[in-house]
């Protein structure tokens, strides 16, 4: 078995877990290249697993590194409140050892392809993975900016708004649920269009097909998040389009997870008042 070793070096606990458990890993796998930067381009290998060490931001820099190449990933909780991460570090050695764990389910999941194009450029300026979500967003929080919405070229309509979020459901817990988007099942097919702070009490949450053409337009300067990080500056008439990424992310379906199970622990669904 091959896999890769990835993870965010600069937490608590990564490094010295990652020293406690690799000698055992070794006895039971190939580790053909190691990363705790979040940097190193593992688009090139070639691998059975990715262990990626950490939280939902290790997973998120884990999908840019392989991009093109998404391997099956096995999450290893490390930190705080995860979404993605499905194992304790005591659980990876057991899993390890299955006779069967390359013969595991693995759960495909919607990956985005967002581009930014200038102002009359008919070659994106830069594109990205999304894997969580893209958002259009104002450079100042408290100016407010209008954001044009087109799906298949036809227009919903203009958000008087802080940003806008296109969601994956992978995404749906992270920022559109504290922007009062739906909560969609990890493995749905779908997108989600939330508006931050709209300024138009009717302007809902929308979710869509991710087969269709997205694409947004600001009348004001502002600024390109791409999984939690801010990664261009837009001008007025530049454009941001999102389609379904060729890619999905892949993750191991490990025995004894229970999807619902882990939204009531995580999210304090515990059914009292």
């Amino acid at each position: 078995m091959d896999v890769i070793l990835l993870g965010n070096g600069t937490k608590d606990g990564v490094r010295r877990t990652v020293e406690n458990l690799r000698p055992e890993i070794a006895r039971r796998a190939n580790i053909l290249t190691e990363d705790y930067t979040g940097q190193k381009d593992v688009s090139g290998f070639s691998a059975d697993l990715a262990i990626v060490f950490g939280g939902d931001g290790s997973i998120l820099r884990a999908v840019c590194q392989m991009g093109t190449n998404q391997i099956p990933v096995l999450a290893v909780h490390l930190g705080t409140l995860s979404f993605l991460s499905t194992i304790q570090a005591d659980e990876l050695i057991p899993l390890l050892d299955r006779p069967d764990l390359l013969e595991l389910p693995v759960l495909k999941h919607l990956l985005l392809h967002c581009r930014l194009f200038r102002r009359n450029q008919t070659e994106p300026a830069s594109q990205y993975l999304v894997l969580n979500e893209a958002v259009v967003h104002a450079v100042h929080a408290a100016r407010p900016i209008d954001v044009e919405l087109s799906i298949d070229r036809e227009l919903v309509t203009t958000y008087r708004c802080n940003g806008l979020i296109i969601s994956t459901p992978v995404g749906s817990t992270a920022f559109s649920l504290s922007s009062g988007g739906p909560i969609l099942r990890k493995d749905m097919d779908a997108v989600v269009i939330s508006p931050i702070s709209p300024h138009t009490l009717s302007n809902r949450p929308l979710v869509d097909s991710p087969d269709r053409f997205l694409e947004l337009r600001t009348l004001q300067p502002s600024e390109l998040i791409v999984d939690g990080n801010r990664v261009a500056e837009i001008a007025p008439d530049d454009s941001v389009r999102i389609t379904r990424a060729s890619q999905t992310f892949k993750t191991v379906a490990v025995p004894g997870f229970c999807y619902y199970e882990s939204l009531r622990s995580k999210l304090g669904w515990n059914g009292s008042f």
